[in-house]
């Protein structure tokens, strides 16, 4: 089957339910349509969702199952992890609340490990609760960066902004100490890599922010710029990378300005992700570049202060599902694409005419 016709596996995972996870899960699957365009699998409780799709007044219904095999394409399918009551104490985190988030995030990982489900959108977690009951990352990233035994690139993305970040989630004191040359390089490539492969675009134009203000003003504010950012631009445009920079960041994010370019790199976390939400907040979703598999999710957090009052937006989160499906679709359609170009061919005797190598000779 081939990409376009290949229905998508959208597993789910819940987040903290005391946070606006269920809500914006349950909002984003309310079209009696929605399964027309993939399979829903939400890892999570039948009692929990039942509980509070009533307390927003949903009509919506799920296909309990045990397991990911079980699930049908035509329904909202629920792997039931937790079969007790569960105790909703909507506004704060509690320790089911976040035990249940670490337990749906692993079952969720696992099962996209296994080819059960062909993508992952996760819910906003509460990072310093969940290491608080042993979760070992501070947030997501690291934690897929573990299982899948590579790293990723944070990469928050809209049709027209996309902005990734060099360091993640450290204080801004030891962000100087974790940037390198070698490290920036790999990063660009990576985000290179993923423009062409995830994003469709044939030779991506990659902007590089600088790490002090003004770019460093020429060494005057910081030399990581012309010891450290500009070589690894040099290097890779050399190479033909069309990577640019570094550009100071205060004068940066100007329509007329990021417009210009696939893709931003920047230093740190709020370097990139202030602009990136204030330009583009109901709408951003945030990716993990460079990962062997696809997980997404909102650009947004638990927001416990609206939780259970019917005032989430759902439309990160829907766009967080429905940029995993196209991102899956573009990664396939690419290595079809590079799978049939790097067939041997050989052309045929007598006609000038080249054909396929027969089977038995691809082998």
């Amino acid at each position: 089957m081939s990409a376009k016709q290949h229905k998508i596996k959208v597993g789910i995972s819940v987040g903290d339910f005391n946070g606006i996870g269920p809500e914006i899960i349950m909002k984003s699957l309310q079209d009696k349509n929605i399964t027309d365009f993939f399979t829903p699998i939400i890892f999570a409780s039948g009692k929990l969702f039942t509980y509070q799709k009533n307390i927003f007044k949903l009509q919506q219904t799920y296909h309990y199952i045990t397991e990911v095999s079980q699930a049908q394409h035509d329904k909202i399918n629920m792997v039931n992890l937790w079969k007790d009551n569960v105790n909703v104490d909507l506004g704060k985190p509690t320790e089911e609340s976040t035990k249940m988030a670490i337990d749906s995030l692993e079952a969720a990982t696992t099962a996209l490990m296994n080819g059960e489900i062909d993508v992952l959108v996760t819910a906003p977690i509460n990072k310093d609760e969940m290491l608080k009951q042993g979760f070992k990352h501070a947030g997501h990233t690291g934690f897929l960066e573990e299982k899948f035994g590579k790293k990723g690139l944070m990469f928050l993305v809209t049709d027209d902004l996309k902005v990734a970040v060099s360091t993640h989630h450290i204080p801004v004191s030891q962000v100087a100490e974790n940037i390198s040359k070698e490290k920036i390089k790999k990063q660009i490539k990576l985000l290179n890599q993923c423009l062409i492969e995830d994003f469709c675009i044939e030779r991506p134009k990659i902007a590089v922010l600088g790490l002090n203000p003004h770019a460093g003003d020429g060494g005057a504010i910081g030399k990581e710029e012309i010891e450290i950012i500009e070589p690894a631009i040099r290097e890779l445009f050399d190479n033909g990378v069309l990577a640019f920079g570094p550009f100071p960041a205060d004068s940066f994010f100007q329509p007329n300005k990021y417009r210009n370019y696939d893709a931003v790199l920047a230093m740190y976390h709020d370097q990139g992700l202030a602009p990136f939400k204030t330009l583009a907040y109901e709408e951003g979703v945030n990716y993990t570049a460079g990962l062997p598999f696809i997980r997404t999710s909102p650009d947004h957090g638990v927001a416990y202060d609206i939780a259970g009052q019917n005032l989430a937006d759902e439309q990160s989160f829907t766009e967080a599902i429905f940029m995993a499906i196209k991102i899956f679709k573009n990664r396939q359609e690419y290595n079809d694409l590079m799978t049939n170009r790097m067939k041997p061919r050989r052309a045929a005797v007598g006609n000038g005419v080249d054909e396929d190598l027969p089977d038995e000779a691809e082998h």
